[in-house]
């Protein structure tokens, strides 16, 4: 299985959230362990419940893996 790390773009272009298994594909953790981790509370950034689904904020995930919410050459607009 290839499991390449995910570039600070290509996280930033996912929007405001996503759900549980790509956010486990960007922090390099697997569909099952993802799933188990969250209905444990334990994943590494906090999980919304909707439903029947987990929902990942992505600033949560940027902070996780040291990334600023907007790029450092490009603020935002004023």
């Amino acid at each position: 299985m290839n499991r390449s790390a995910w570039a600070v773009d290509a996280v930033r272009a996912l929007g405001t959230t996503t759900d549980i298994v790509t956010a486990g594909a960007v922090l390099g953790i697997g569909r099952t362990t993802a799933y188990q981790l969250a209905r444990a509370g334990e994943f590494p950034v906090p999980v919304t419940r909707v439903g029947r689904r987990f929902v990942v904020g992505v600033p949560h995930l940027l902070r996780l893996i040291g990334a600023t919410e907007t790029p450092a050459d490009n603020p935002p607009a004023r």
